[in-house]
């Protein structure tokens, strides 16, 4: 740390400042760099480095130290209080983001480190770009008291104050206890790191005392735990070089703010190219499963796509993929885990996203394969009907274009819910395999003519035959159409085209919702 009176001339006066940036570059402890790299950790500013462009950060309030008294706080003040903040750019696109420096105070948050959150949030919501906040800190600085808790309801009202206006997204590269892990809960999307990161509001320590059970930190809030089984990460990776590679191509997809449209890129997929393979990707057979992500492989813009929550509630597949260059928001039952019927977590799922392309006006595709709400007595006391009304409320509430397709079967309640054209859906289509009813006719059968069938003297033959007669009454493929309930019956082989003409009418779409301070959503 440079001491003394500060020189006069010229010549020492930038030496004066050189010294000093070059400081608060390097950090006070030159074995906190080695420590952390033996962690298999990046320094904040080698993330920052592969986060943005070559050469394009802009560093905000790299000398500010913090002015705590007591606990020896007051002779350890080194440079950006240990959190980087600033600017730079993605792509050429701008990009806010701070990063929390390990080697300092533990990345651990006090007053002047929250400031220079406050700051670049603030900067970020008024320019209109995203959010990426890089985390890896040991929570709130214990030695400043109630002003480091303080500092994290600033982050919380601001996080709440920028959802919808601007892209936030959260990459944990390290611990992230207590209060600190609402602020990721808060953002749009949080990316985990296998071994390094964990997050968890009580930790192992004072889960065994509180409820005598042991567990690891990985074990409680790991990177697969909070993918897999409480929802909390939308993607993890094994390391920190294809963990800030994807945040890159998720922010490629995004636009700047919700006044903007996300990028559209030339696209050498042509946009009538026929699908022939879906001919065989989706049996006929409403019993047999089939992986709907290889449908929509086929029929995106070079059959890329980026999936989010790729492991919760795998029975929703949901992604941002592009047609004819422009960004979509694809929802799809997923046959190939629990038939594609909706359940809690799918619900959830499928809600929370849709409500994140709505206020980013990416417009919508729904590929329909749903039998209904999963049954059961655990789904039921669990809440599926107010968890179930989140997708629902989520879908009637979006203005942006939303074209849903019927790929094979719609029951029941689920195949309202998935975006049908009675909830508002632009445009509904659906293939000549599509059954589309109250329930299977199997089941149809069994109640409508329950007495008939018990009653005959060969009841097998008779439930046969009345399953064949509710199929041709009411299941058939063109009962919708006939009705208006579905806008066309198409070939599957056509499936891009049609999609990607339907998207490009609906792209000067106008709507408005009622006035009103806001919805109350089922929670």
């Amino acid at each position: 740390m440079l001491t003394g009176p500060p020189p006069t001339d010229p010549a020492g006066i930038l030496q004066g400042l050189r010294r000093r940036k070059e400081e608060a570059w390097r950090g006070p402890d030159p074995g906190a760099t080695e420590r952390q790299h033996a962690k298999g950790k990046l320094t904040a500013r080698e993330r920052l480095e592969l986060l943005l462009d070559e050469g394009s950060f802009t560093e905000v309030e790299p000398l500010r130290r913090h002015r705590a008294q007591g606990f020896g706080l007051e002779d350890r003040r080194p440079y950006t209080d240990g959190v980087v903040t600033g600017w730079g750019t993605v792509d050429g696109r701008t990009v806010f983001v701070y990063a929390h420096d390990f080697r300092i105070f533990g990345g651990a948050l006090g007053e002047a480190h929250a400031a220079k959150i406050h700051k670049v949030m603030d900067l970020a919501r008024s320019a209109g770009a995203p959010l990426v906040s890089l985390n890896d800190g040991a929570g709130a600085r214990i030695q400043e008291g109630v002003t480091a808790l303080a500092g994290y309801g600033g982050i919380f009202q601001r996080n709440t104050r920028s959802s919808g206006v601007i892209p936030q997204i959260s990459v944990m590269l390290g611990p992230c206890a207590g209060g600190a892990a609402y602020s990721p809960a808060l953002t749009d999307f949080v990316f985990m790191v296998r071994d390094t990161s964990q997050m968890f509001v009580t930790g192992p320590d004072v889960v065994q005392a509180v409820t005598g059970e042991e567990v690891t930190q990985d074990g409680l809030g790991g990177a697969d735990v909070h993918a897999e089984v409480s929802g909390v990460a939308h993607f993890t990776h094994d390391d920190e070089e294809t963990c800030l590679a994807d945040v890159r191509y998720l922010l490629s997809l995004l636009p700047s703010n919700n006044r903007e449209t996300s990028p559209r890129v030339a696209c050498d997929d042509p946009v009538d190219r026929t699908c022939e393979a879906l001919l065989d990707l989706v049996p006929a057979d409403g019993n047999r499963a089939y992986d709907v992500r290889r449908v929509i492989e086929e029929v995106v813009d070079d059959g890329e796509y980026m999936e989010v929550h790729a492991a919760w509630a795998p029975n929703l597949v949901c992604a941002l993929a592009r047609l004819d260059g422009q960004v979509v928001g694809v929802v799809a039952n997923q046959p190939a885990f629990r038939a594609g019927a909706l359940d809690i977590h799918a619900s959830e799922k499928g809600a929370r996203f849709v409500q994140f392309c709505d206020s980013f006006s990416v417009p919508l595709v729904t590929l329909v394969d749903v039998p209904g709400f999963l049954p059961g007595v655990e789904q039921e006391h669990g809440g599926i009907i107010r968890h179930g009304a989140k997708l629902l409320y989520a879908y009637c509430n979006a203005t942006v274009p939303r074209v849903s397709l019927v790929l094979r079967k719609a029951y029941g309640g689920a195949y309202i819910v998935m975006d049908s054209r009675s909830i508002g859906a632009d445009i509904a289509l659906a293939w000549p395999t599509n059954e589309i009813a109250v329930m299977g006719a199997e089941g149809a059968a069994n109640v409508v003519f329950r007495r008939e069938i018990a009653a005959a003297r060969d009841p097998e033959a008779v439930r046969q035959q009345k399953i064949k007669e509710y199929q041709n009454e009411l299941v058939h493929p063109y009962y919708a159409a006939e009705r208006g309930l579905v806008d066309d019956v198409i070939d599957p082989r056509e499936t891009r085209s049609v999609l990607c003409r339907a998207i490009a009418v609906l792209s000067a779409k106008h709507a408005e919702l009622p006035h009103r301070k806001h919805g109350n959503p089922p929670q």
